[in-house]
């Protein structure tokens, strides 16, 4: 909480409203360099310990907003989509003992957890959603990391302007969190494309850019630093933080 409230208060008297004056914020100068020296306290002491706030049925917000990059529009997608996704399979390999092909049958068998909890965004807006899916932890379970796997990376099917799939990552610490779930429902119905569907990451612990939708593939990694611009994640490239946390 001293965090958000440092983050709110700092960008307040920055001036900063919009998502384009944020980005600036946290990707350049002064500021950015901050956040920077604290996170991996942040990381270690915050966000991988703490319990996001949980609400009442009540309180959620039933016309949720829709954020982040357009949906998918490429061929692999709307066909998955238009049968209604019976042919996805959520994989799960890279450094683990048994690769997984799930289909969003067996990720509802393995246990679904429901939640209501808020998604803020670092453009300044949140909303209250009640989230029912799978734990993180029990399907990366499932796959068995092998000894030297440090971090979970997301691969999505959404792809920006320039062409470059959108991409997240955790560390195993982080995956293993209660909260950190693979949402297959919101607000007591099936994900809708808009809102990520079939599966789509959720980290109310941290800032909405870290959970990503469209979730295609799970990847276990030793470092993430060979992907894409190396620093774990489609926004983390472009200058925001790793470690979000709220």
């Amino acid at each position: 909480m001293k965090r958000r409230l440092f983050i709110a208060s700092s960008l307040a008297s920055l001036g900063l409203v919009g998502c384009g004056p944020v980005k600036e914020s946290l990707t350049n100068g002064p500021f950015r360099n901050v956040l920077l020296s604290t996170e991996h306290l942040n990381n270690a002491v915050i966000g991988t310990h703490g319990l996001a706030r949980e609400y009442k049925d009540s309180d959620v917000d039933r016309n949720f907003r829709v954020n982040g990059l357009d949906t998918p529009s490429d061929a692999t997608y709307t066909s998955l989509a238009g049968g209604g996704f019976r042919d996805y399979r959520l994989v799960v390999d890279g450094l683990v003992e048994h690769p997984q092909k799930l289909s969003l049958a067996e990720l509802r068998a393995a246990g679904e957890k429901t939640q209501i909890t808020r998604h803020d965004c670092v453009e300044g807006w949140s909303a209250i959603g009640k989230w029912r899916g799978v734990p993180l932890a029990t399907v990366v379970a499932m796959a068995q990391p092998k000894p030297n796997a440090r971090y979970v990376v997301f691969r999505c099917f959404d792809v920006d302007q320039s062409g470059q799939h959108y991409y997240e990552s955790l560390d195993l610490h982080q995956a293993a969190h209660p909260q950190t779930i693979l949402a297959l429902d919101l607000n007591d119905k099936p994900l809708d494309n808009d809102h990520g569907a079939p599966v789509r990451l959720k980290i109310p612990t941290q800032l909405g850019y870290k959970s990503a939708k469209w979730v295609s593939r799970i990847e276990l990694v030793a470092d993430f630093k060979a992907i894409d611009g190396g620093t774990g994640g489609y926004w983390e490239d472009q200058g925001y933080e790793w470690y979000a946390g709220i």
